[in-house]
Order: structure tokens, then C-alpha cells, then sequence
């Protein structure tokens, strides 16, 4: 049997979307997704979890489920035929008005109750927490352990946040642009809206500007890397302002936080001592950069260098942190990661020669 020509293009246009919809599930699919949130790896992370699922059950069976088979048995039913009459109308039945109003209002209000009771949960302040600073920046973050218990002089670093398992971590998160003219009350400017967000072990939380928002996170299994990013778009750079929480056991954290509080040593002669002479002078790194152990150098213009090559990755925990890779940033920073220098966000590029690009990373290389 031929089908009609407009049966056949209805049939063609049904397999397509199937097909579409087919491919979008099955790009879903992943076995170790590094930033699953339906893969919780703390305390925090199951708690909204444990909210998310049955929030989810409740809006697909009683709600989507219910509410579209009744519409498609509706239009199945009630469809247009010759010689059939009007349906019955049901405008002001009370009992129907009543139940269709009461239904979801009883819907909302299991939803609500332990909708509550989490939010309030995970936003009160725990006891005997890690303090931690994180500032966003154009595009990267920031991290400043101030002087607490375990930590006798504050730590800067940059992008890979440190923490010890077992123990919640609250975070202050801010949003600053010390590279960019200061307000009028002399503080540094203001940056734009970020997203501090690690998958598996806290939601997101907004980083706003002029604002202090806070968020707790806590791990359970030491040596991991947990991946992260900004989940606000925030200009040119957004997609390559990434981060990693490592976690440690206490007695490997308390030797993490020794050795970040060691100052960097000044090398003594070859390559890169004269690498360091190029990077305090002629290359101008110290007017953002800061390094322990060089007098004045404080600049939070870009990261704290000091312990440079104690991390992964860097520009955004997008590159690798290797000599040939540190020499191309160098070199051209832009051309590796998106910046606007010329605005005051981004490494602009030293015009450094050859001979002294290897000088450079010759020293950065000794800062461990």
C-alpha cells in the first residue's frame, strides 16, 4: 500500500526528531563524569542530593506524568468528529474547582518542608571550620587561608583549593579586580558576578560584587582531585576559569600548609639566577605578581607565584603546568588563554627575547 505524500513527510519528520532525541540521551551518558552532581563525594553533596531526587520523582510521576496523560487523553477523547456534540462542560463544579486547587497547593507543600529545612541546613555556620577567602577574578580564582588555628601566617594561592577530609571548609567568596583602578574608598575594584561551583561536593553559589556570600564544603576521601568551574558567565575568558579542590589527610594538609608558608628561595647562580634578574627587573612580573621571600612584592594583580610549580595547571587550571608550556604563556599569554591586558584583565606580553624567556622559566622552575 502507497502511503500518501503527507503521511510519508510526518513520518520522516517523526523519525528525525527520534533521532535527535535519541542522540541528546545518549550524550548524557558518561561513567566517570569528573563534575556529576548526581555523583555526591561529601556531606554537603549527599544533603542536596538527598533533596534533589525526591523533588525530581515528585515534579515527573504525580505532576508531568499525571497532568499529560490527562491532556493527551483529553484531546484523544474530546477530538473533533463529524456529527459528535459539544463535550460537557464542568465550569463551576465546585468539588472539581476545589481538588485541581487544592492538589497542587498540597504538592507544593511537601515540596517546601524539606525544601526548608536543607536550605537551612547546609547554610548554617559549622563548628570548628577552615576559613578560606576566595576571590574571583578576570578569569581566576583566588585562594587566601588566613591566620587560624593550624595556620600561623596567612597562604596565597591560586586555583587549586587545598583542604583536609573529615572537616568542613567555609568559604567567604568575593569578587575583586586589583588590576583595575580602585573605587573611591580606596579598596580594590569590584569585579563582575562569578559562580564558585564544585559538582560533587557543594552546589553552586554565587560570587557577587560588594557582597560576602558564603558556602561549606567537606570532603571524606583523601587524595582526591575534585573538579570545578564558573558557573556565571563572566566575559571573554568564563569557560577557562576553572578549579580543583585537593584533598589531604590532616597530617598531609599540616605539611601542605608548612610548605606553602615557606618563602621562596633566591637562586644563587646559572640559568636561573638570571632568570631572576630578568623577572625582577626588565620583565616588570613583580608589579603583579607576588613572590614570598622578594621584598614588595605583594601585587594580587594575577596569582601569588611562590609556590608555582607546587600546582597542577595554571591560567584558570587550564594548562599544564610544564617549562614548555610556561614559556609559550610567557611568550604570549593571550594566544593561549583569551585576556583583554590592554583593560587591566589578563598578562599582557613582556616582549621578552628567546634567551630570556628560558631565563624566566629556568627560575619559575625553582619555585616549588
Amino acid at each position: 500500500m502507497v502511503q500518501p505524500p503527507r503521511r510519508r513527510r510526518v513520518l520522516r519528520v517523526l523519525a528525525v526528531l527520534g533521532a535527535v532525541g535519541m542522540l541528546l540521551l545518549l550524550a548524557g551518558c558518561a561513567g566517570d563524569a569528573p563534575q556529576d552532581t548526581l555523583q555526591p563525594e561529601g556531606p554537603i553533596a549527599r544533603k542536596q542530593d538527598g533533596l534533589f531526587k525526591p523533588i525530581f520523582y515528585l515534579a515527573v510521576i504525580p505532576v508531568f506524568v499525571l497532568v499529560q496523560g490527562l491532556v493527551i487523553a483529553t484531546v484523544i477523547r474530546h477530538r473533533h468528529r463529524p456529527g459528535r456534540p459539544d463535550p460537557v462542560q464542568v465550569h463551576g463544579n465546585t468539588r472539581l474547582e476545589i481538588g485541581w486547587t487544592a492538589a497542587p497547593a498540597l504538592v507544593l507543600l511537601f515540596a517546601a518542608v524539606p525544601t526548608i529545612n536543607t536550605i537551612f541546613d547546609i547554610a548554617r555556620e559549622p563548628a570548628d571550620a577552615l576559613e578560606v577567602e576566595v576571590y574571583g577574578h578576570l578569569w581566576w580564582w583566588e585562594y587566601i587561608y588566613p591566620e587560624q588555628e593550624g595556620i600561623s601566617q596567612p597562604i596565597s594561592t591560586a586555583n587549586e583549593l587545598h583542604i583536609p577530609v573529615d572537616r568542613p571548609v567555609r568559604l567567604t567568596l568575593r569578587t575583586e579586580e586589583p588590576g583595575l583602578p580602585p573605587g573611591p574608598d580606596g579598596k580594590p575594584a569590584q569585579g563582575v558576578i562569578h559562580s564558585f561551583w564544585v559538582p560533587k561536593l557543594a552546589g553552586k553559589q554565587d560570587v557577587v560584587p560588594g557582597r560576602d556570600n558564603k558556602l561549606t564544603i567537606e570532603a571524606e576521601e583523601p587524595g582526591q582531585r575534585y573538579l570545578g568551574q564558573c558557573a556565571e558567565y563572566c566575559n571573554l575568558s568564563h569557560a577557562n576559569m576553572r578549579l580543583a579542590v585537593k584533598t589531604h589527610t590532616p597530617e598531609d594538609f599540616e605539611a601542605w600548609v608548612a610548605a606553602q608558608q615557606a618563602p621562596a628561595a633566591k637562586p644563587a647562580s646559572g640559568m636561573a639566577a638570571q632568570g631572576f634578574e630578568v623577572f625582577t627587573k626588565k620583565g616588570g612580573c613583580l608589579a603583579c605578581h607576588s613572590v614570598g621571600g622578594i621584598e614588595g612584592a605583594v601585587s594580587r594583580v594575577g596569582p601569588n607565584l611562590t609556590h608555582l610549580k607546587s600546582r597542577d595547571r595554571f591560567a584558570g587550571y587550564t594548562i599544564d603546568n610544564t617549562p614548555e608550556n610556561l614559556r609559550k604563556w610567557v611568550d604570549d599569554p593571550s594566544a593561549m588563554k583569551p585576556m583583554r591586558p590592554n583593560k587591566g584583565t589578563g598578562m599582557p606580553d613582556q616582549n621578552l627575547s628567546p634567551e630570556e624567556l628560558r631565563q624566566v622559566v629556568a627560575y619559575l622552575e625553582t619555585l616549588k
